[in-house]
């Protein structure tokens, strides 16, 4: 028997409740029944019912009352997942989406606004939309942040070559990565790694002692060259002191041969 898009065989005189649809390849058992696909497998169930074994009016209402309340159940639901949608607006969520190749990955972001299509409910996130269904986990900002800042510091982390092959020339990008850490609160910390953060101090220490060492090297080696500066100043100094008495000394000796030279004419 076919009513309406609806099959449904007919065993000791009763409807079995199992139908298809069109205009899906297959569907859970009396699942998405509607109001109106009930009412129509009812009457198909008053029509060809056993003469012999009539049903009950009271078998009608119990059904018609089990449906009704089913029914409100899923309203209910619908409305309740409704509201779920709409107070996610604004809020910080992480979404379990599968690809084309049935790969899961997850979509993290603000939910900007809920779209309401062909029945299902979506979430705009990043300029995409995705299905409430999708939905794996409401975050707080703080929380948010605080894990945000966490990859930040293992992606700044990850860039630096391993300690044997540190250089002193990458002491400004340390600091920087140790000025962002200083700035986390305590809470923003239980989100680091414990494995990043000890292989970061322990690049921080080498490049701190490679640095340490090129500035101790580059003082001692200034401190060379005021020495010699001093030097060839001092040079130059008794260099000029020596000629300047030996001008003095042939000055005299000059001024006391013309004095000898003048008695002697006298």
């Amino acid at each position: 028997m076919a009513l309406g898009g609806i099959t449904a065989s007919v065993v000791d005189g009763k409807l079995e409740y199992d139908y298809t649809d069109k205009n899906a390849e297959s569907k859970a058992k009396g699942s998405d029944l509607g109001y109106d696909q009930f009412l129509q497998l009812l009457c198909a169930e008053m029509q060809y019912q056993d003469p012999l074994e009539p049903t009950s009016n009271t078998d009608y209402v119990a059904q018609l009352a089990t449906f009704s309340q089913l029914e409100a159940s899923l309203a209910q639901t619908e409305t309740l997942q409704s509201d779920m949608a709409n107070n996610l607006v604004g809020k910080e969520v992480i979404m379990k989406v599968e690809d084309q190749n049935g790969n899961k990955t997850f979509v993290e972001g603000t939910v900007d606004y809920v779209m309401y299509q062909d029945g299902e409910i979506y979430l705009s996130i990043n300029d995409g939309l995705y299905p409430l269904a999708d939905l794996d986990t409401v975050a707080d900002s703080k929380y948010y942040d605080a894990v945000a800042l966490a990859k930040t510091f293992k992606s700044m982390v990850s860039t630096f070559p391993d300690v044997d092959n540190i250089t002193a020339a990458y002491k400004g990008a340390v600091d920087e990565v140790r000025e962002l850490y200083d700035g986390m609160t305590d809470y923003e910390r239980r989100f680091v790694d414990e494995d990043t953060l000890n292989a970061f101090e322990a690049i921080e220490l080498r490049v701190n002692e490679l640095y340490n060492a090129q500035e101790a090297e580059k003082g001692e080696t200034e401190g060379t060259e005021e020495t010699g500066s001093e030097e060839t100043g001092k040079i130059e100094e008794t260099e000029g002191t020596e000629g300047t008495e030996g001008t003095e000394e042939t000055e005299g000796t000059d001024q006391e041969d013309t004095t000898d030279q003048t008695e002697d004419i006298e």
